[in-house]
């Protein structure tokens, strides 16, 4: 039997770049004072079993693989019930402290099981590193979680390629990529890429989302490129919207779905961005405009790629950030590195709901300066191009983005 304080670790979601630089810098930093640390493959879907599935790490595992993408420890998505929870490994194997490393899904669990364990007088900590490409949890000054750089650089190397097909071919792309219901991965990458159009959930505001208004929006970018001669482009569009649609609207898009147990279209089993495509061309048959536009989808790519240096040392401090934390006795919390390079906690209390545990998803802010300024240099239909956009259709007015946003 293993006597040394053991401190465990659970990767829980979807992978991100930078996973592994996490675990190696917290698997070094707690070595050398002396601790065992394990982790547990397939996440909290196992840490209460009676048998969990145990990486055991030294320091040349976490040597050798600090740079690489994906994740060492299997990941689930699970969330248990807190039927489930126990104590038996915790006090089994001297646990001083669980490191749980996911995105907000994650940290909620994390608070579940930290309220547990508080309930039940075992003194262990919990410390959270925040991870999703999403960049959606809400640390303060916009610091973002970790992963979410490198799937951004990666998606932009695509979609920039994507750009560069648009204008070799003379044809149009869309676009979509991942983001659940936020859309930070979208404007992170249309806006790096100078993409004419950029769709977020955001953009709409407390209006109702509907295939049309975006069809429209779509061909409002078109149709402003086209009097400029311009008869390529490309548009990226956030797999978040969907988040904000009613299963009926979804349903009436005429694509056929998959639907799960409780009746609710399975969007996991198909392209985003083929759905888009396949509505636009309708729309521009019915107002008889004439271009081709293939479907692209951003997703899977970005998730295990190996994380650029940005990542690399934002995942090293985070690690080494937890080591820090727990040494000061901080638990419950967050683990944050501010932008002066301090390493501060961010405690669930002050960014969860009080009742139901969860914490609040972080979406792009649209009344912030860099997204009004990329918004304001869109292609799109005003006021002052209706006559020159009245050579391809009659009615422009209809396809003024800013016009649709505000409908209700």
């Amino acid at each position: 039997m293993d006597n040394r304080k053991t401190v465990a670790i659970l990767c829980s979601g979807g992978p991100a770049p930078g996973i592994n630089t996490v675990i190696s810098s917290i698997t070094k930093s707690f070595l050398k004072d002396g601790y065992r640390v394990v982790g547990f493959n397939h996440g909290i879907k196992t840490l209460f079993k009676d048998n969990p599935e145990i990486v055991e790490f030294d320091f040349d595992f976490a040597d050798r693989i600090f740079d690489r993408g994906g994740s060492v420890l299997v990941m689930s998505r699970y969330k248990p019930k807190d039927s489930e929870f126990n104590t038996k490994f915790f006090v089994e194997n001297n646990v001083k402290l669980l490191v749980t490393i996911g995105g907000d899904d994650t940290a909620s669990t994390a608070n579940r099981i930290t309220k547990y364990l508080k309930s039940q007088n075992i003194n262990i900590s919990n410390i959270h590193v925040p991870k999703t490409i999403d960049n959606d949890l809400p640390l303060p000054d916009r610091l973002p979680t970790f992963g979410y750089q490198t799937a951004k650089n990666e998606g932009a190397r695509i979609a920039q390629t994507v750009y560069e097909d648009s204008k070799t071919s003379g044809n149009w792309f869309v676009v979509s990529t991942m983001g659940r219901e936020a859309g930070h991965l979208a404007f992170g990458i249309g806006t790096a890429c100078h993409y004419p159009l950029v769709i977020i959930p955001e953009m709409f505001g407390d209006k109702e989302i509907t295939f049309d208004k975006i069809i429209k929006m779509m061909v409002s970018s078109i149709l402003k490129r086209k009097i400029f001669n311009l008869n390529y482009g490309a548009i990226i569009i956030s797999e978040g919207i969907f988040h904000f649609m009613t299963d009926n609207e979804i349903k009436s898009s005429g694509i056929n779905f998959t639907f799960d147990e409780h009746g609710h279209p399975e969007l996991g089993n198909v392209s985003k961005a083929h759905i888009f495509n396949v509505l636009l061309q309708k729309k521009l048959k019915e107002i008889g405009v004439v271009l081709k536009s293939r479907p692209v989808e951003i997703g899977y790519e970005v998730r295990c790629c190996p994380p650029i240096a940005f990542d690399m040392k934002y995942c090293t401090m985070l690690g080494m950030g937890v080591k820090k934390l727990f040494d000061d006795g901080h638990t419950g919390c967050i683990v944050i590195v501010k932008t002066n390079g301090e390493t501060k906690p961010l405690y669930f209390k002050d960014i969860s709901d009080p009742i139901t545990g969860k914490i609040k998803v972080r979406l792009v802010d649209v009344d912030a300066a860099d997204y009004k300024l990329a918004f304001s240099n869109m292609h799109y239909i005003k006021v002052d191009d209706y006559e020159k956009v009245r050579e391809f259709i009659p009615n422009p007015e209809d396809y003024d983005l800013e016009k649709i946003l505000e409908m209700d």
